[in-house]
């Protein structure tokens, strides 16, 4: 024990049963066994190391009067930095052998964030529309650890800015709870991606550890309580686990359970109740005492071997990952953690050195793969073509500002073309985005100002509401709100004299996607008062697309819309790229994209979108533009053409495609543009 330090806290078995309960429940959930809310781990291993942490913090303060940061940050980096960067150098070997440029670059940003600490804002301002899927980011689960590590930070300076009082800092640590509690209840609502990942909004779980530990020491309780108190602890967290659903409603006040739950435990854990002597089972106290260890290696083999395998088949597959994460753990703590943590003969100088090596050789790697793009040289050209297809969905839109004025305040305004008055409204869905690059060609070739409004899933129609499943329900109303603004500025948009709709009609029609993307629903249904009710959703949409060409008609002469693009049902492009890569490789899985889709196997998709806007060209209001002459031959559509790819996904365009067919757009931009009555492209 260094001089001048308090004597450690006792050894209790039942905190490593209880991380074992966490690092089980999260493993189990991520691996897809029948645990519903197995991510509240997390949240117990919070309660946990505050518990721990503020225990060893206030125990050393309230002796010696003050806190030596140096002592504590060796203790912490002996204790979590070996095995993290092990980890680290492991999964970046494995990501180099198996993830495609495009994932690898992203793979550079995390490494940086999670050597930083950073990696939980990172993963909050990563998450959109089209960020990759959480089962794809192998560290994704160190947005955790820099919670934590944020908290490392944090309290120390707390309680050594207000050192001088012991009042004021247990009145700051319980203010910063109380107020780190309501804004995560009072913000995941609105906001909860921001209160999943940010630590101002979990720090209360932290918290509640610190402030059990503080109520310990200052009342000299031993943790020894009523059996039912511990009972009740357990019952709260297999109810979290087994019943709190995943989704925009965690965390929030249904937080309050697991953490309330390890509260209990924590207070009660040196009792001799069944629950605790459970909890200081050899083997509970085994998982407990790899627990970190399991953290970090289950999730990259989880992610990995689910890349390389297209998903875990079977639960007889999902037993043989988690075993192999668990061989991993015992390794690590065997071989890494023990030795390094218990090392007497390692001074902490030592310790700082090396920790801030490795941290700069993690920053150079991270760096590196960044700036060199996911070292595409990696792969061979049969890949490298879909490869180059995934990465050429990227548009310029610096332009883009929030206006601030009416007509359209508040609405996100993307100026293409000239700078000016805008002449030609281009308005739709996430198509929008994928024809960007032509549409702003087009437009400066014809030297026409004109202005894009794109939201993702939103159908441009008037008069309706939508339900997706891919979407939050504020997002979903914000689409309502949007559209609703757009039809009451048109009186206003005087200097507009083209409008070219842009959607994917057939996803709107029939309420699903296809082949790849078949998961996604939308639901359509009339504004209120609007559409007869039970109207079916095919022909609300065609209802509501009639009224809309007829409404932008009255302010705008001319009224393009665009016909779907052939959706390319089982095309992907990055799927498609990770299977070439692949090839042939042992535990491959077998390829299942597509890069041609017959025009027979595309005639039901084509009927539906066609035929949301059928009454409106009958009523010869629109003048509709086709790209299918331009992206299939007589008898198939193909994702690839000329070596180069024309897809993102199986329904959105890449750059080079939307540039290549930038002629269909003339008529929009032409200086007389024809009227658009009595017009309609394949008539």
């Amino acid at each position: 024990m260094t001089q001048g330090s308090p004597p450690p806290l006792p050894y209790r078995r039942d905190i490593d049963g209880l991380r074992a309960f966490a690092v089980l429940s999260v493993v189990l959930y991520h691996f897809g066994l029948p645990l519903q809310g197995g991510f509240v781990g997390v949240d117990i291993f919070f309660v946990i190391s505050g518990f721990l942490i503020g225990g060893l913090l206030w125990h050393e303060y309230y002796e010696t009067g003050t806190l030596s940061l140096w002592r504590f940050y060796i203790r912490r980096f002996r204790r979590l930095a070996p095995a993290f960067f092990v980890m680290l150098a492991v999964t970046t070997a494995l990501a180099w052998s198996l993830l495609m440029p495009f994932e690898f670059r992203e793979y550079g940003k995390t490494v940086i964030a999670s050597v930083v600490y950073l990696s939980n804002v990172l993963f909050f301002r990563g998450a959109g529309y089209f960020d990759s899927a959480s089962e794809e980011k192998p560290l994704l689960h160190t947005w955790s650890l820099a919670v934590e590590e944020q908290f490392y930070i944090f309290l120390p300076l707390l309680m050594l800015f207000l050192a001088r009082s012991h009042r004021m800092v247990l009145a700051a640590i319980v203010g910063t709870w109380a107020a780190s509690l309501a804004a995560c209840i009072w913000l995941t609502p609105i906001s909860p991606t921001a209160t999943f990942y940010l630590f101002p909004f979990r720090a209360w779980e932290l918290l509640s550890g610190v402030l059990l530990a503080i109520w310990g020491y200052e009342t000299g309780r031993d943790f020894r309580g009523h059996a039912i108190l511990s009972w009740l602890g357990l019952g709260l967290l297999v109810v979290s686990v087994l019943a709190i659903p995943a989704g925009p409603g965690f965390p929030g006040l249904v937080a309050v359970l697991p953490v309330l739950g390890t509260v209990l435990l924590l207070a009660n854990g040196a009792g001799d109740n069944h629950v605790n002597q459970a909890l200081r089972h050899p083997l509970a106290v085994f998982f407990g005492l790899i627990s970190y260890s399991l953290y970090l290696w289950h999730w990259p083999v989880y992610t990995l071997g689910s890349y390389l395998r297209g998903g875990h088949v079977n639960l007889l597959e999902s037993l043989v990952w988690m075993g192999l994460s668990v061989g991993l753990a015992w390794l690590s703590w065997k071989c890494v953690e023990n030795p390094v943590r218990h090392a007497r003969g390692l001074p902490g100088g030592a310790v700082l050195a090396g920790t801030a090596l490795a941290s700069a050789a993690a920053l150079a790697t991270g760096l590196y793969l960044y700036v060199r793009d996911g070292l595409p040289e990696r792969f061979g050209q049969e890949a490298r073509v879909h490869i180059s297809a995934s990465q050429d969905f990227l548009q310029d839109w610096s332009r883009c500002y929030i206006a601030d004025d009416l007509p359209l305040d508040g609405l996100e305004v993307c100026p293409i073309g000239p700078e000016g008055a805008p002449r030609v409204l281009v308005w739709g869905d996430s198509h929008v985005r994928a024809f960007r690059e032509g549409l702003d060609r087009a437009a400066h070739e014809a030297g026409v100002p004109g202005i894009i409004l794109w939201r993702a899933g939103c159908p441009p129609l008037f008069d309706i509401r939508k339900t997706e499943s891919a979407a939050t329900p504020a997002q979903d109303l914000d689409c309502q709100r949007a559209n609703k603004q757009i039809k009451q500025a048109l009186p206003r948009l005087s200097s507009l004299d083209g409008v070219l709709l842009i959607g994917r009609w057939a996803y709107y029609a029939t309420g699903t996607g296809t082949g790849l993307d078949a998961e996604n629903t939308i639901r359509v249904q009339p504004a209120e008062g609007a559409f007869p009710v039970g109207t079916a959703q095919d022909a609300l949409v065609a209802a509501a697309a009639e009224r809309t060409a007829a409404e932008l008609g009255e302010w705008i002469p001319n009224v393009h819309v665009l016909r779907q693009p052939p959706e390319i049902a089982y095309y992907d492009s990055r799927r498609a790229a990770r299977e070439a890569a692949h090839a042939g490789r042992w535990l491959a899985a077998r390829p299942v994209t597509q890069t041609e889709m017959t025009l027979e196997a595309l005639l039901p998709r084509r009927s539906a979108a066609d035929a949301v806007w059928q009454g409106a060209a009958s009523a010869e209001t629109i003048r509709r533009i086709d790209p299918w002459p331009l992206l299939c031959d007589d008898t198939q559509c193909h994702a690839l053409q000329g070596g180069v790819g024309q897809y993102f996904d199986n329904n959105h365009l890449t750059n080079a495609a939307a540039l290549r067919m930038r002629g269909l757009f003339a008529p929009v931009f032409g200086k007389d543009a024809p009227s658009a009555l009595g017009r309609a492209a394949g008539q």
